[in-house]
């Protein structure tokens, strides 16, 4: 299985005003990620929602996005099943490959959490036995769901029992476990950064991809910053690694990741609210969001319909 690199956003779920998806819009936000040098989509995750859609809806969504990609072999889908039922895991990776996206993921149960990192294994290995020509992917996101295993644990109680296993989208700051799984089986599996706010310090330990809500809206500026690395600039790179902590700080100001639409609104691709039980910021506070935008300098390096493809 390839390691995949670059950018994957995790895609917010367009929701019109009536709260319900938006799958019109999604060929609009298919090429808005092309055309900004994005490799690929993490969808129904943390950003798109997915704990917050039904089934069904999940469905719908895959299908939509493997619409888009049909044919492009330099874009990856990769859908998260979710992680509480199994069995909605299973019908939900089931129909990803009927759909013909690229890989599937899921996350530790987060109700009744798994006891021990081998339970864990047994949930992965459960669920991946249903698609095994698919690259099945692991989410460690230990602040929302609760288990905190380290992954370099998982990766040895997954062993070789787990063919299809890919890799971990790892979504924590614990960069000694994050380090010990790149290196593990000399380098096998494909492990893909998941803190916006930290890359450089990734990229400097040796991440090669990445996934982040915020590559939806500035891409550009995660670009140069891999740029300056890969060129040495270390300096300019922390100046650009700057600039995305303040863009990522105004989430915390203006309420949290419902704040990620509020960032899409001023690109041009208005994909609604979030649902409950997260709140979204009122007309008042988007104005003055609106003014803090502006003063980071953000159409310097926000995401762009007309932008060409990095190369």
């Amino acid at each position: 299985m390839k390691h995949l690199h670059g950018l994957i956003a995790a895609p917010f779920t367009p929701m019109d005003a009536t709260g319900a998806i938006n799958l019109k819009l999604i060929p609009e936000y298919y090429r808005l990620l092309k055309a900004n040098g994005v490799t690929g989509a993490f969808i129904c995750g943390s950003t798109g929602e997915g704990v917050s859609m039904t089934i069904a809806e999940k469905k719908a969504v895959t299908t939509a996005w493997a619409e888009c990609k049909k044919g492009d072999n330099d874009f990856t889908v990769m859908l998260l099943l979710g992680g509480t039922c199994l069995a909605d895991c299973k019908e939900l990776a089931l129909h990803a490959q009927a759909a013909g996206i690229d890989a599937v993921s899921f996350t530790g149960p987060f109700y009744f959490k798994p006891a021990s990192v081998e339970a864990l294994a047994q949930c992965c290995a459960e669920i991946a036995a249903v698609v095994p020509e698919m690259p099945f992917y692991y989410y460690h996101i230990p602040v929302l769901n609760g288990v905190h295993f380290a992954m370099i644990d998982l990766l040895k109680a997954v062993g070789g029992r787990i063919p299809n296993f890919a890799g971990v989208k790892y979504t924590h700051e614990d960069f000694m476990d994050f380090l010990s799984c790149i290196h593990f089986g000399n380098g096998k599996y494909d492990m893909l950064w998941g803190r916006d706010e930290n890359m450089l310090s990734a990229l400097a330990i040796g991440a090669k991809g990445a996934v982040g809500s915020t590559f939806n809206y500035a891409a550009p500026l995660y670009h140069q910053l891999m740029d300056a690395f890969a060129n040495g600039e270390l300096e300019k790179a922390a100046q650009l690694q700057q600039q995305s902590i303040d863009m990522i700080r105004l989430l915390g100001k203006y309420g949290g990741i419902a704040t990620g639409k509020a960032y899409m609104k001023l690109i041009g691709l208005d994909c609604g609210t979030f649902r409950l039980p997260v709140t979204n910021m009122s007309q008042a506070q988007f104005a003055q969001f609106r003014a803090d935008v502006e003063a980071l300098g953000f159409d310097h390096y926000k995401s762009r319909p007309e932008a060409k493809t990095h190369s």
